[in-house]
């Protein structure tokens, strides 16, 4: 059975800092690009962050660039979000996704699975 799973999750305190790990079963991530999404209450959901096999990654929102690392271990089928001097605006539901292929993308309908998805909070 084909499944992404996130977990670390969970409350944090502004400037603090969380991992995220997204973990894959029933296939193998090697020729996937791994994506990272949120979705906020009430907005919609947007791509955050991107890496291929070869580890390149890719952020799409600005306001991450320094503090949002991604990384991955393809030995293990896992990627994971480094998420550093956390502020409130991150607090969302954060989801990973797979799509095939070696190129990062940042459309959702350009991805195969997904996972459930784990709550952010960011709170003092």
């Amino acid at each position: 059975q084909v499944q992404l799973v996130e977990s670390g999750g969970g409350l944090v305190s502004p400037g603090g800092s969380l991992t995220l790990s997204c973990a894959a079963s029933g296939f193998d991530l090697d020729n996937y690009v791994v994506g990272w999404f949120r979705q906020a209450p009430g907005k919609a959901r947007e791509a955050i962050s991107c890496i291929n096999e070869y580890l390149d990654t890719t952020l799409y929102v600005e306001s991450e660039k320094g503090r949002f690392t991604l990384s991955r271990d393809n030995a293990k089928n896992m990627v994971y979000l480094q998420m550093n001097t956390v502020k409130p605006e991150d607090t969302a539901e954060y989801i990973c996704a797979a799509g095939w292929g070696r190129q990062c993308r940042q459309l959702d309908y350009e991805y195969n699975y997904w996972g459930q998805g784990i709550q952010v909070t960011v709170s003092s």
